[in-house]
């Protein structure tokens, strides 16, 4: 094994492509696809060197899979070149958790309540959509499911314990 592929740590694999632009279904495995700095490059091995790819953007898909667009991948062709095949990083471009310091992820606030600045119930997290820049969460109320926009501007304080969210809610979200 070459000393640059001992240091990078296999973290996923190209599970299929998705559509005809390049874009990549990744699915982790040590790591949660919240653990990966996207903004450091990945590595893909080709004639046993590994090669750097960019990732231009990144979606979460549940608790352990990613849709990827990676630099260089621009069409199905260049997509189905790259599946099956793993991916690596090196140990800085994964986010390391000191015990008891780990962040909430939006898949763990599934369940949780959202309450508003007056301290009523407005509802009850039943799912979300990671846009990037703007997550938006699905809140079940007594009027049926909304999306409200998962912003910190908006969240007010999180109480782990009781699995409450305090949100401002803009007037005529709900």
């Amino acid at each position: 094994m070459s000393r640059a592929k001992s240091e990078l740590l296999k973290i996923a694999r190209v599970l299929k492509s998705n559509g005809t632009e390049g874009e990549v279904l990744v699915g982790f495995r040590e790591i949660g696809p919240e653990d990966l700095k996207v903004t450091e490059p990945v590595f893909i091995e080709f004639d046993g060197l590994p090669v750097p790819f960019f990732i231009d953007s990144f979606s979460r898909r549940g608790t352990s899979r990613a849709l990827v667009r990676l630099t260089g991948v621009r069409n199905l062709t260049d997509a189905e070149e790259i599946v099956g095949k793993e991916i690596f990083a090196k140990a800085d471009a994964i986010i390391d958790y000191e015990d008891g310091d780990e962040e909430l992820t939006l898949d763990d606030i599934i369940g949780w309540s959202i309450v508003g600045e007056d301290g009523k119930k407005v509802g009850e997290v039943s799912d979300y959509e990671d846009i990037p820049g703007n997550p938006c969460l699905y809140v079940n109320t007594i009027d049926g499911q909304v999306m409200l926009p998962f912003h910190e501007d908006l969240i007010l304080s999180v109480d782990e314990d009781s699995q409450t969210i305090t949100m401002s809610v803009p007037e005529g979200l709900i």
